[in-house]
């Protein structure tokens, strides 16, 4: 996977627009972060990740998950671009993006995309 398919992946939700974040390439819901781009090690943030199911993605696939100290007390988890299947990472941001989008614009999305 690249950053520019994660741009693809999110690009499908109302309310999602690229920015920036710590002077990296973002991803935001209405001025919410969805998730940021670290360049130096090709690797994505992503939130409202329970810090169990963090430890667990961690355990499943440490070549794909990980999380540095300084993330230990928050909800999320750092993804290696190179290594994370599109699909996991689809649903960890679909879950940000319900968990920050409009009830509107979830609604509207979920009429036009019946599970």
């Amino acid at each position: 996977m690249h950053w520019r398919d994660v741009v693809d992946i999110a690009m499908q939700w109302p309310e999602v627009a690229e920015g920036h974040s710590y002077g990296d390439p973002a991803l935001k819901v209405r001025k919410r972060l969805l998730a940021r781009y670290r360049p130096g090690d090709d690797s994505i943030v992503l939130l409202d990740v329970p810090r169990d199911e963090r430890d667990h993605l961690i355990d499943l696939m440490p070549e794909a998950f990980f999380c540095e100290p300084h993330y230990h007390g928050y909800g999320i988890v750092l993804a290696r671009l190179d290594h994370v299947r599109a699909g996991v990472v689809e649903r960890l941001l679909e879950r940000r993006w319900r968990n920050s989008a409009t009830k509107r614009a979830i609604a509207g999305f979920d009429k036009e995309h019946p599970r």
